[in-house]
């Protein structure tokens, strides 16, 4: 199945499905409004305005399933977004990212992108790792979304080219997403 062809829901509950997206490079976050990555809304608002001219989107799905970080209603969700860190990229419906009921967008991002690790130096990467092996000491072995504001690099044909977890250095993500702009890959593609 193609990217593009996913059912999904917009924040106003509007069925969709990717397919207005096609031949752009697309950045796919799962966000929450109550997290501590949460601030990463506006690096991810600068990076849409740097490069959106150049046919580039951020697409966020909020999703509640990290210690009830984001647990308003969509409407709520939208206008904390748009108020607090001027989001004007699209913002669909609320998501699961894992499990039974996981959005099968999502299921299919990890399937294309695995978990490779947080970034230790990141001020929250060991936190992040204290508390999933908490949970889990086995966390890592699998693929599944880790925590609020993984992104996915999505090339212009509907290619994962890329899996950034939440620690990961917005700098990289910039030069990830200029990269596949100017190139039409990602780094790991040289």
């Amino acid at each position: 199945m193609s990217i593009y062809e996913y059912k999904l829901k917009k924040a106003d509950g509007a069925e969709t499905d990717l397919s207005p997206y096609r031949g752009h490079a697309l950045l796919i976050v799962n966000t929450a409004s109550k997290c501590g990555f949460t601030p990463q809304l506006g690096e991810l608002e600068a990076l849409y305005q740097k490069y959106r001219d150049q046919g580039f989107f951020v697409l966020a799905f909020p999703c509640n399933q990290f210690r009830d970080q984001d647990p308003e209603a969509i409407g709520t969700i939208e206008a904390f977004c748009r108020k607090n860190y001027g989001v004007t990229f699209p913002i669909f419906d609320k998501v699961e990212v894992n499990g039974e009921d996981a959005c099968p967008l999502f299921r299919f991002l990890t399937k294309e992108k695995g978990f490779e690790g947080f970034d230790m130096k990141h001020p929250l990467g060991k936190k992040l790792d204290g508390i999933l092996s908490a949970d889990d000491p086995h966390y890592a072995e699998n693929d599944s979304i880790k925590w609020n504001f993984t992104k996915f690099l999505i090339d212009r044909s509907g290619r994962v080219v890329e899996r950034f977890e939440p620690t990961a250095d917005m700098g990289r993500i910039d030069r990830d997403v200029k990269l596949l702009l100017t190139h039409g890959r990602g780094h790991t593609d040289f």
